[in-house]
């Protein structure tokens, strides 16, 4: 396994912040130029400012939501780079309000149309230039709650994030010949911005007991310096203190 990614063009949605900040740092020091997408332009301008002093990087901003925008985005990349080696699908939401007693049906539609055909658009914008150079890697960010569901996150969340898993074993059905391989990565709680979101955000202990950032980043690394002939279809990654083996307990149950 190779820990250099020079000559490669990877592209991180949801760049500015969390998984996916964490992502492009770690790609960028392997060498790997590194484009990252999100909708905000301040998030976006402080995350390429840190990434370039560690190596080559720019950014778009970019709502993944828009199909139109996310095809100019690609064809933008492809345009200046002449490739994407590399796709990393990690922007995401959730509602506030997400159970089904509160969840509205616009809620609904933002999180679907972020989570999930945000995420097809992406890797549908990608596929041609992969299948043209004849290999690529797609790695899709989907969470704990794609394999079991849970109140917590509720269910746009647990819907979008099951379909990702369906989704990246489509990809690798239909596209292995041509090289590409895709990989889902199921974090359990990760201490992301997303944690704002929830209901009752987690305490500063709480979330120090999570999966960091940078512990998905050096798993993104992983997936990218593997060789090419090897697809990890499933990662999962979730914190050693996991509060969905205690119902969501602050501490475990007494023995």
């Amino acid at each position: 396994m190779t820990t250099s990614l020079k000559g490669q063009v990877a592209w991180i949605t949801g760049g500015g912040s969390g998984i996916g900040l964490a992502g492009a740092i770690e790609l960028v020091k392997a060498g790997a130029h590194v484009v990252i997408s999100g909708r905000t332009a301040a998030t976006n301008a402080s995350a390429l400012a840190h990434l370039q002093t560690l190596g080559s990087a720019e950014s778009i901003v970019l709502d993944v939501a828009d199909k139109a925008a996310v095809n100019a985005a690609a064809q933008q990349i492809v345009a200046k780079h002449k490739r994407i080696d590399i796709l990393v699908t990690s922007a995401g939401t959730n509602a506030t309000k997400r159970n089904f007693d509160v969840l509205t049906t616009d809620a609904w539609d933002d999180v679907v149309n972020i989570n999930l055909n945000g995420l097809f658009y992406c890797v549908h914008a990608v596929l041609p230039t992969m299948r043209a150079q004849k290999g690529g890697l797609i790695v899709n960010v989907s969470s704990w709650a794609g394999l079991y569901a849970s109140k917590l996150t509720g269910p746009a969340y647990n819907a979008t994030k099951r379909a990702v898993l369906a989704l990246t074993e489509s990809i690798n059905m239909e596209e292995c010949g041509y090289g590409i391989r895709a990989s889902s990565v199921l974090p359990g709680e990760v201490a992301t911005p997303i944690m704002e979101k929830r209901p009752v955000p987690p305490s500063k202990e709480q979330r120090e007991r999570m999966v960091q950032p940078e512990d998905m980043g050096q798993a993104i690394l992983f997936l990218a310096t593997m060789p090419a002939r090897t697809c990890i279809n499933e990662m999962i990654v979730s914190p050693t203190f996991n509060r969905f083996y205690m119902g969501g307990l602050e501490t475990p149950p007494a023995k």
